[in-house]
């Protein structure tokens, strides 16, 4: 599949959806002059799992933080059409001294929900990501992958309609990153959120994303995308397939050449 050409034309024309977020233009220097962005525009809808993929320290996660708010963009516009969005870190930040279901309930307390329905929306996200069981453990107990299940449950909570993700499963090994990731997957489908992914594995991103943007080598550019025809749910299986094969192999040469 051949990725849609780079548009010179930066303006993005595009009906305004709730739950949405539209980069116009996008560009970020850093104090110290360092140019780390560049001109980035693009569109995640409802319904959408957009993933970034690039070459180390082409901006990434720094366009994550743009979009979160962490960060203001040098240039450009970030219109972000949603009430709350969601954030998964790269490590889990868990609290040490808190047991599993009381790391998922912190960000309800911060935001002051009530007592009984934080209690429920914190039993919910723990059944959702697979942790019902573990409500009383404590992070030093569990598992690279169990860690970051908190975390996502943790982001759960708030039912976020839109939901980052700087590179959740970079530290976990090949067979638990698959696995995440089709878990992740059908909290996509069964939550109906926008999601945002940044990694580095071209092949995750092609098995997860209904897009995926290529970004050059800094300062960050989009210099290609690729819409992805996989029906969802995606079995394990499709990564094996000669289409998937193939696509991966078409992303991948579009990054080299970077």
């Amino acid at each position: 599949m051949q990725p849609k050409p780079f548009q010179e034309s930066r303006i993005i024309e595009s009906k305004v959806l709730q739950n949405s977020i539209i980069l116009d233009d996008v560009g970020k220097v850093f104090p110290n002059g360092k140019e780390v962005l560049r001109d980035v525009s693009f569109v995640v809808n409802p319904g959408e799992f957009v993933s970034l993929v690039g070459p180390s320290g082409c901006g990434k996660s720094t366009l994550l933080r743009i979009v979160s708010g962490l960060l203001e963009p040098t240039f450009g516009t970030v219109e972000s059409h949603s009430e709350h969005i969601g954030y998964v870190f790269q490590d889990p930040t868990l609290l040490p001294w808190r047991t599993v279901a009381q790391n998922v309930r912190l960000f309800t307390e911060l935001h002051g929900i009530e007592a009984r329905e934080r209690q429920a929306l914190t039993a919910d996200a723990i059944q959702l990501v697979g942790l019902s069981g573990f409500e009383h453990y404590y992070p030093k107990t569990l598992s690279g992958g169990m860690k970051m299940r908190v975390s996502l449950a943790r982001t759960l909570t708030l039912k976020p309609p839109v939901l980052l993700f700087d590179e959740p499963f970079g530290a976990v090994d090949e067979v638990l990153r698959d696995r995440l990731n089709e878990e992740t997957q059908s909290l996509f489908l069964s939550e109906g959120f926008a999601g945002l992914f940044v990694t580095h594995s071209i092949t995750e991103a092609v098995f997860m994303s209904s897009k995926v943007h290529v970004m050059s080598a800094s300062p960050g550019a989009i210099i290609a995308s690729f819409d992805i025809p996989f029906e969802y749910p995606r079995e394990h299986g499709l990564r094996f397939s000669s289409e998937f094969v193939s696509l991966s192999k078409s992303v991948s040469q579009v990054l080299r050449a970077s």
